[in-house]
């Protein structure tokens, strides 16, 4: 495939993430109104687990369009879209079986399947932190562990699949689903604990990039062994559906740090047009919004009816600000995520208006050799000047 259909492909999973993610916050908006039975999953829990699904697809899409061949960024596309058919899942049956009875066909039928996206998003977890940030394994001896992870997921995959509800499930089975999925959560803990040994291993900026990720991996494993030892039995369900929400949040988080202000898969200027360019559109439907609304009250309250003016003077002042919040807003961004690009460019601008002014070759000179180390930082800085011939003096005094 040509890296145009990649593109289009990767882009195209993230939208279809999107409308799933846009189908069930339609049911669960429709059906807060009504109380749910205990047993069912909140609506409030629904909204923050649906909220902590949004950064895995636009992740996944960044890295898949710009590094096909890195597995990576298809993980994270098929881990957000796994969790958004769970979403879905939930949101369907309890609309369909509790708010509107009958109203949507099989709900059942339609919730179960739906409900495997979730088993494909447990499945991938151990991957998404065993092959952080290279797509490839720490090393040969995690091999076994990813196999056994996959290989347990499609157990439990066909487990749920086969069998429409717990009711169904004999004992051995239920042992053997639950003995399944705590080899998936042992999978979890020992990949987070693979991304410490890497970070304990890596140098320079892959060290960097992999800080902020191990303090989430961490943060995965204290809470998969909390799972495991049971502990999470001591907690409320929306304190658990909070902190797994959380954790989720949390690797895509760091990785997105990784990427803004370490540099990682070179996707940093892409983003940063994103985040520029999306603030700045937010801000200026605001200013539009709020000063057509904001004129349109004095125009009523001084001539007793509305204007168009109000619309026109909103249009030009759109117009006007465009430029002026497009660099404050570029600015804004490079401080917060690109402190090195923005230093180095503050520094460029205070040495150029140094060079107006200063007449001295040596300081000058001095000042030059400042500043390349400042801005670029390289092991060894010489300036040559080269010495002006007797032709060149003469030229220069006739």
């Amino acid at each position: 495939m040509s890296y145009r259909a990649v593109s289009w492909l990767a882009w195209t999973v993230c939208a279809v993430t999107f409308l799933v993610l846009a189908m069930s916050m339609l049911l669960i908006v429709l059906g807060w109104s009504a109380p749910l039975p205990g047993g069912w999953t909140p609506w409030r829990d629904q909204t923050v687990s649906l909220l902590g699904i949004i950064g895995a697809p636009i992740l996944g899409g960044l890295i898949a369009s710009r590094l096909p061949r890195n597995p990576y960024g298809w993980l994270w596309l098929g881990f957000g879209l796994g969790l958004a058919s769970q979403s879905l899942a939930m949101s369907y049956e309890a609309y369909a079986l509790v708010v509107e009875p009958g109203s949507l066909v099989a709900p059942r039928t339609i919730s179960h399947v739906l409900e495997l996206g979730g088993q494909v998003a447990l499945t991938l977890a151990p991957l998404l932190m065993l092959l952080f940030p290279t797509g490839r394994l720490p090393s040969r001896r995690w091999r076994p562990l990813a196999w056994i992870s996959t290989a347990a997921g499609a157990v439990l995959l066909f487990l749920v699949l086969l069998y429409d509800s717990p009711d169904e499930v004999g004992g051995a089975i239920s042992i053997a689903a639950f003995a399944v999925v705590s080899v998936i959560f042992i999978a979890i803990l020992l990949s987070a604990l693979s991304i410490i040994v890497r970070y304990r291993r890596a140098g320079g900026a892959e060290r960097q990039q992999l800080k902020w990720f191990a303090l989430a991996a961490a943060l995965i494993g204290a809470v998969i062994a909390g799972h495991l030892l049971f502990l999470d039995l001591l907690l409320p369900e929306e304190v658990l559906n909070l902190l797994d929400g959380v954790t989720v949040t949390g690797l895509y988080v760091a990785i997105s740090i990784a990427i803004l202000r370490y540099r990682l898969y070179d996707i940093d200027i892409i983003i940063n047009r994103t985040l520029v360019y999306g603030s700045l559109t937010v801000t200026l439907v605001l200013v539009y919004f709020g000063s057509v609304v904001g004129l349109q009250y004095i125009l009523r309250a001084l001539t007793g009816q509305e204007s168009q003016l109000a619309i026109v003077a909103s249009t030009l002042a759109i117009a006007a600000l465009f430029n002026p919040l497009h660099r404050r807003i570029q600015a804004s961004i490079d401080r917060l995520f690109y402190r090195r690009k923005y230093d180095a460019a503050k520094t460029l601008q205070t040495f150029s208006a140094k060079l107006r002014d200063e007449t001295d070759l040596d300081g000058l000179s001095a000042e030059m050799v400042s500043v390349v180390r400042e801005t670029m930082q390289p092991e060894h800085v010489s300036l040559w000047l080269r010495e002006r011939s007797a032709s060149t003096e003469q030229k220069a005094d006739g």
